[in-house]
């Protein structure tokens, strides 16, 4: 598994998203992620998402228990994805996430692209939300950990 960081704001050809900041996994798919139709279990697609996110988390300095260390907590409160090409055993992918949005939640965005089949697999988003060290969700995302999400830039609050 490799892991790049990577700040952007950049459009996909498609559709312009705003790029806070960014990160990517590259991963080959195992054996024991297929199903009986030899192509990947659909809800596997949210772990590889996963792996993006704590990647790019990570980058920010906003692993577990770093946000514990600045007094929060973060939930999932929504999560999508988008399948578009089925991925299969062995098949090399990029799995790309980056910061949509971060004021009120913490939007994050991904796409999965099948680099062996050169398409696109999935795309998809999450949405975390910042809560008290008791797990009460706040309305506005921390002053902490938005510093370290946008790397200190201010923004308008």
């Amino acid at each position: 598994m490799a892991i790049r960081d990577e700040s952007a704001a950049e459009s996909n050809g498609r559709r312009t998203t705003r790029r806070l900041r960014e990160s990517s996994v590259d991963f080959e798919i195992p054996f024991h992620d297929v199903d009986a139709l030899q192509i990947v279990w659909h809800g596997h697609y949210y772990k590889y998402f996963e792996m993006a996110r704590t990647a790019l988390l990570r980058s920010c300095k906003l692993d577990g228990p770093e946000v514990r260390e600045l007094g929060h907590g973060m939930l999932v409160i929504e999560s999508r994805c988008r399948h578009v090409s089925p991925l299969a055993y062995g098949d090399q992918i990029r799995i790309t996430a980056w910061l949509a949005d971060v004021v009120h939640r913490v939007h994050i965005r991904y796409e999965i692209q099948n680099l062996t089949q050169a398409r696109r697999a999935a795309r998809g988003h999450t949405m975390l939300v910042a809560t008290t060290r008791r797990g009460e969700m706040l309305h506005r995302t921390p002053r902490g950990i938005l510093d370290r999400l946008l790397g200190g830039d201010d923004i308008e609050r």
